[in-house]
């Protein structure tokens, strides 16, 4: 729909945020707060602090889309909050993460009241200036966030701290108005809020469909006609008649990897590509983060795998939600949180793939705790894992129904990515007008009312 503008307009005096409605001032956030305060300092709070189940304590990783997020294994009991009792939040209050992304920030309601701030956060709390549900959609700004980017501070991480934050100028139209603004918006991105929800539901009925289609091809096939036979495993059932069922140890050859040394200089960014967990986000791997030298190969510091091996993680925190499978399109060697998984005559790579896919939750059953948060596969327990294998002629027509109805599902999944991205902007453009005084949403409020 197209909004209305102000009838006039005055220099802010503001680059980044332009011209304002002739009647609006703009004020450092400094000014317009009681405080802006950093959390409690890490002398003050202690890991072994920490219980389950108490108060939430909001670090960055808590401030999630414009919203506070307990994690109940990160709280601290009674006593420490009330030692504490200055970092309590109370509603209205303005928290921001000062490490990481910049700009990350949500007010506290009702909810939240009463959790504390955490080390790694910033609180602010308005005066009667401003009201914090406007303050706050603005502080949440593409303008802000890119300003606390230019302007935060450390050589390895961006860094936010009080006098960065204070130095913000804020657009301060009169009470009245702000309030007329934090409610539009509060409408208008609830009804934004709403569609992303119903295409996230969809991308998750998608990944779900995706996971069943190739899960039923790899243990069923694809013939419903075809005779079937009790498998023998339990979390199996029936499997075709004319399949056999064999350990993955049977089916495979193991290959391990391992890191060359970071002070060989001469082992590293050459080209060879060097796979590690983080280069597992996709199904075919043609290129990876890290290279090698040819150097480091020949001089027995890594080994060099064929293209066409299956690669898994088999150690790593990704593995307490997913069990990567990847086939690799060109040789590389791979680090040691990985194997490489070589298919032993009579196994189509392909299709060797397609199975750890469709079979990853009983993978995923086999894991141990290796410290850190950290998962391992427990070898002997995965490589026992017995698994459906049709004839290799039916492997490759397996593989070819699996590609093609595999991509008709990922090109929703593209579609419902691109509408979710396309709402978010739509959202992040109306906020930003509203609050800067691009459009003027005093009528439509009163219209909704």
């Amino acid at each position: 729909m197209s909004l209305p503008r102000y009838a006039e307009y005055k220099d802010s005096g503001v680059v980044w945020f332009g011209e304002v409605p002739a009647h609006w001032s703009t004020a450092p956030l400094g000014t317009l707060s009681l405080s802006v305060q950093t959390g409690p300092f890490g002398s003050q709070l202690h890991s072994e602090d920490y219980v389950e189940g108490e108060t939430p304590v909001i670090n960055p990783s808590n401030i999630q889309n414009g919203k506070l997020v307990a994690d109940l294994s990160c709280t601290v009991p009674a006593q420490i909050v009330e030692r504490l009792s200055r970092h309590k939040l109370t509603v209205g209050d303005i928290v921001f993460g000062r490490r990481g992304e910049m700009g990350r920030c949500a007010m506290v309601t009702t909810s939240e009241e009463g959790w504390l701030c955490g080390t790694g956060s910033l609180n602010v709390r308005l005066g009667h200036k401003a009201l914090p549900e406007f303050v706050s959609n603005f502080l949440g700004t593409s303008y802000v966030k890119e300003l606390l980017k230019l302007d935060s501070v450390g050589s390895t991480m961006d860094n936010l701290n009080t006098a960065i934050l204070s130095r913000v100028q804020v657009p301060t139209p009169p009470l009245d108005e702000q309030s007329a603004i934090a409610d539009f918006l509060d409408r208008e991105a609830a009804k934004i809020d709403a569609l992303i929800a119903e295409q996230e539901k969809l991308l998750a009925l998608l990944a779900e469909k995706r996971q069943a289609t190739i899960s039923h091809a790899v243990t069923r096939g694809l013939d419903p006609s075809v005779p079937m036979k009790d498998s023998g495993i339990p979390w199996l059932g029936d499997t075709p008649a004319h399949w056999r069922v064999v350990p993955l140890k049977y089916l495979v050859s193991l290959r391990s990897g391992g890191t060359p040394s970071k002070e060989s200089l001469d082992y590293w960014d050459g080209d060879v590509p060097w796979a590690s967990a983080k280069d597992l986000k996709c199904e075919f791997l043609g290129d990876t983060t890290d290279h090698l030298t040819q150097l480091a190969v020949d001089s027995g510091a890594a080994s060099l795998l064929p293209a066409g091996v299956v690669l898994v993680v088999v150690r790593g925190m990704i593995l307490a939600r997913t069990f990567p499978v990847v086939e690799t399109l060109v040789p590389m060697a791979i680090n040691q949180d990985l194997k490489a998984l070589l298919p032993n005559p009579g196994m189509h790579a392909s299709y060797l793939a397609w199975l750890l896919r469709g079979t990853a939750a009983e993978s995923l059953q086999r894991l141990d705790e290796a410290g850190h948060g950290t998962k391992a596969l427990r070898m002997e327990a995965w490589t026992s894992l017995a698994l459906p294998v049709p004839p290799k002629g039916e492997q490759h027509e397996i593989v070819e129904a699996l590609l093609s109805k595999t991509k008709a599902i990922d090109d929703l999944v593209a579609e419902c990515a691109v509408a979710i991205a396309l709402l978010q902007e739509r959202r992040s453009a109306l906020i930003s007008a509203a609050v800067t005084g691009k459009i003027d949403v005093r009528g439509l409020v009163q219209e909704i009312a």
